[in-house]
């Protein structure tokens, strides 16, 4: 599905948080977004997900404004956002109860722990898992509805470093032919996932560059490609550099990232 934001702007307690800002994403494209810390990546997310009403512009999907729960569209957050109360088959059926039979309900859910490979722990609750099998729950709560649109909130940042990197293979083919909308804070991660990587400026967070990954990602693990690939990190860090340690220095934050 065709993802677009028409004048996006958004603020909190009279503070310009975000915008404004136009962006499209087209069906079955992937877009990372990366910004300085503050700048509005995840309330960019929100809004789009319609977790948030902007102050100002609108989004549209296929041209028109999203229509409730009908909408093909699913999030996975950073902190897994599981309920402890609730099995792993509880959580993944989550987002389809009040919508679909009860067969049918089931079907899905067998479907998206089997995809996830968490069929064995149905009956498991979150605090039996690891960190990465939690997030394989959180996402495959976002396949059981089947979206056209996946947003993703840093959804492997709460994750060590040989798991972020396993999930990350396992995310990319879970969710082939969806349109998605990937925010992080990792540039590696970003030229990774994307076919194109969006950069926020500081708050408020407006486009300020947009770059193609012009590597098919089939071939982006390949030696041949991670000459181009450090090209592009370090072209986006060259862009983000100034506005990232002006952040730092307003927010007492670390650094977006660990750059050359």
């Amino acid at each position: 599905m065709r993802l677009r934001a028409e004048g996006l702007a958004h603020a909190y307690d009279g503070i310009e948080a975000l915008g404004p800002l136009d962006l499209v994403v087209e069906s079955g494209e992937r877009v990372a977004v990366i910004g300085p810390s503050g700048c509005g990546k995840s309330t960019l997310l929100a809004i789009l997900g319609g977790l948030v009403r902007p102050s100002r512009g609108r989004v549209l999907l296929e041209g028109e404004p999203p229509r409730g729960s009908l909408v093909p569209l699913a999030y996975v957050f950073q902190d897994f956002a599981l309920l402890p109360w609730r099995t792993v088959e509880a959580n993944v059926a989550l987002p389809l109860e009040d919508r679909l039979g009860a067969a049918e309900r089931r079907e899905r859910v067998r479907a998206a722990l089997a995809r996830t490979r968490l069929a064995d722990f149905a009956r498991a609750y979150p605090r039996q898992l690891s960190g990465g099998m939690r997030q394989r729950v959180g996402i495959a709560r976002a396949l059981v509805v089947e979206p056209g649109v996946l947003l993703l909130d840093e959804p492997l940042s709460a994750l060590d470093a040989q798991t972020r990197e396993l999930l990350l293979e396992e995310v990319l083919g879970l969710t082939a032919g969806a349109t998605l909308v990937w925010v992080t804070h990792h540039l590696d991660e970003a030229v990774r996932v994307a076919d194109r990587v969006v950069l926020l400026s500081a708050r408020p967070g407006r486009v300020r560059a947009i770059l193609p990954v012009p590597i098919p990602e089939a071939e982006r693990g390949r030696p041949s490609a991670l000459a181009e690939l450090a090209r592009l990190r370090h072209e986006l860090w060259d862009l983000l550099r100034e506005d990232a340690r002006r952040a730092e220095a307003t927010l007492g934050a670390g650094p977006v990232d660990a750059a050359a």
